[in-house]
């Protein structure tokens, strides 16, 4: 077991060097369909493990054709990681979907919705 430290520069540097593979490493064209945001990277404590959440913006047919981009270039990352951090043995990375960004703006809507309906509740009981 790594120190927890340990475990936490290395989740920071992956999280770095995923992010710039993704803007200048990659030359597959679908990866740039949709924008691409790294939005966290745990790290297991053996250091072996790595999931790397992404957040994608755009249509649900370019979700999906971009996912698939990220799995077959999967090789290339975990090389490529290998390569920049100096690692004796890469990583084994897996792609989720982050869906934080999109429940996200459902709760806001939400509460928006909560608050006009208080608002139009106000002016109702005003009027009597």
């Amino acid at each position: 077991m790594a120190n927890p430290r340990r475990v936490e520069k290395l989740a920071a540097l992956l999280k770095r060097e995923v992010s710039e593979l993704l803007v200048n490493g990659i030359r597959d064209e679908r990866i740039h369909q949709a924008m691409i945001t790294v939005t966290t990277v745990e790290v297991s404590g053996d250091l072996q493990h790595a999931k790397v959440f992404v957040s994608l913006f755009g249509e649900e047919e370019t979700k999906s054709e971009v996912l698939d981009c990220l799995e077959e270039a999967k090789a290339f990352i975990r090389g490529e990681l290998a390569r920049r951090l100096h690692m004796r043995r890469s990583l084994d990375i897996v792609f989720k979907l982050d869906k934080g960004m999109t429940k996200g703006s459902s709760v806001l809507d939400l509460l928006t919705s909560l608050e006009l309906e208080r608002k139009n509740k106000d002016i109702s009981t005003q009027d009597i």
